[in-house]
């Protein structure tokens, strides 16, 4: 007995291109940019004209103009609902953190975020709490205004609170206790490297760079390696790779499902800044797609993770840290392989050298725009320094919870044994900082070494269509 087969067609969203879903997002964003639909459905038009299909730019105006309701929708929840004196209970939304002289902290109050500027007892009181914690607080809700509302309202904070009092803690949630108990024990882990190398420490491993002095914040913006103290995709990657020999034990599916939970896991720990909310969902649409035999090439996981963090936070089109995440990441995904087979040397070098300048070349637009530079100095500061800090990545987080629990054991002292390969890694990446700020040269000069750059690669990259030429034509 035999009988035909037919392959059912495949559905349209089946047989999308990877630059029809960068267009699909670009909408999506610009939707939440301009919060209006007009502009979107006129660049849907556009598209048509140019001739991508319609059943594209129709998707692509759909959920632009959802995009712009969403994001309408959003800066209307941002107007505080309620003002004047609070007494009541209130959790902290974010670590404290010293700035200018204060302790500035981010305070939910029924359901809605406040900002407050503590200075005195009043700060050092509420310095040794994390996010999460809660306490009965009183003070005075007060509107922001201008440019003030602006920078808080991307970050979902309605208001400023005058903090009068808070006392009687209570430790949160089950998972804020959780997050807390292993940001507090890395804390012990990293007292044990010398200041300020403990603060970067735990830049590099958690993201969290609060205690950083503002000489050393300058030097890694001044060398290019202010990228270094975000949690980004390494640090994701090193985490699963951490957990790999747990995980390949498990089945297909459970394998999945334990992946984003140890992504979620990370997610909170390091307080869900924008970077690795990035990295964060890259890798659990590369998991699902593994899970599904449906990988994706990294460009189109990437556009599908920006468009998914968009709708479900469109304060994230406001987010410098988010955009330079997303444009090194498509720095290197669209042009680190092309460069580095132009880049003459051996592999150890030309890769490297090829992730470098694509990364520099996808923040490019964003830091001139936002920063006025880009560090010359950055090209070899990062060759120099990204090894050492991954390597201060992948031993540092269950490096430094061992020396946390050896700090507060019986055997107090074995924990600077543990930390020495972090200490050693931490104190050259600073060292590469600091050397590289002071050789950073003039403008004028940054900008004609950058141009030699340029010239250089498009200089390589017309010898090798030439010789593929030859090739061809002998």
């Amino acid at each position: 007995m035999s009988a035909s087969y037919r392959a059912a067609p495949a559905r349209w969203w089946q047989t999308l291109g990877d630059r029809e879903v960068a267009l699909v997002v670009a909408h999506i964003v610009l939707g939440v940019w301009l919060r209006r639909p007009l502009p979107v459905m006129a660049v849907g038009v556009v598209c048509v004209l140019v001739g991508v299909r319609r059943i594209v730019c129709f998707v692509a105006v759909a959920v632009g103009i959802a995009g712009s309701l969403l994001s309408i929708h959003s800066w209307n929840d941002v107007q505080p609902d309620h003002l004047g004196q609070y007494s009541g209970t209130g959790c902290l939304v974010s670590d404290p953190a010293p700035v200018a002289g204060a302790t500035v902290v981010v305070v939910e109050l029924d359901g809605e975020r406040f900002q407050a500027w503590l200075r005195g007892s009043g700060g050092r009181r509420v310095a040794g709490h994390l996010a999460g914690e809660c306490a009965q607080i009183a003070g005075t809700r007060q509107a922001l205004h201008g440019s003030d509302a602006h920078r808080a309202a991307v970050r979902h904070v309605v208001g400023e609170l005058a903090l009068q009092s808070a006392g009687d803690w209570s430790p949160g949630t089950e998972l804020a206790q959780a997050s807390n108990r292993v940001r507090r024990l890395f804390a012990d882990g990293a007292s044990e490297l010398r200041a300020p190398d403990d603060a970067l420490f735990a830049g590099l491993v958690i993201g969290d760079d609060r205690n950083e002095p503002p000489a050393m914040i300058q030097q890694f913006r001044g060398s290019g390696l202010s990228h270094l103290t975000a949690v980004s995709g390494q640090n994701v990657a090193f985490m699963l790779a951490a957990a790999g020999p747990l995980l390949r034990r498990l089945r297909p599916w459970a394998r999945w499902a334990a992946t984003l939970a140890v992504i979620g896991w990370f997610v909170v720990l390091t307080r869900f800044e924008p970077s690795v909310l990035r990295a964060a969902v890259m890798a659990g649409i590369a998991s699902t797609g593994v899970v599904l035999g449906r990988e994706k090439p990294p460009a189109r996981v990437l556009a599908l993770a920006v468009g998914l963090l968009v709708i479900v936070d469109p304060f994230l089109v406001w987010s410098v840290g988010f955009w330079l995440s997303v444009s090194a990441t498509a720095g290197v995904v669209l042009l680190a392989n092309r460069l580095a087979e132009r880049i003459p040397g051996p592999p150890w070098l030309a890769i490297p050298a090829g992730v470098t300048l694509g990364a520099q070349a996808g923040i490019a637009p964003i830091s001139l725009l936002v920063f006025g530079r880009l560090p010359l100095v950055s090209l070899p500061a990062n060759l120099l320094a990204v090894p050492a800090a991954g390597g201060v990545m992948l031993y540092g987080l269950p490096a430094g919870l061992v020396a946390g629990a050896l700090h507060r054991g019986p055997l107090p002292g074995l924990a600077g044994v543990v930390q020495l390969p972090s200490a050693l890694g931490t104190h050259w990446v600073a060292a590469v900082a600091a050397l590289g700020v002071r050789l950073e040269p003039a403008l004028p000069i940054a900008i004609g070494g950058w141009l030699c750059v340029v010239m250089f690669l498009v200089a390589r990259i017309g010898m090798a269509r030439r010789g593929r030429v030859c090739e061809g034509v002998c």
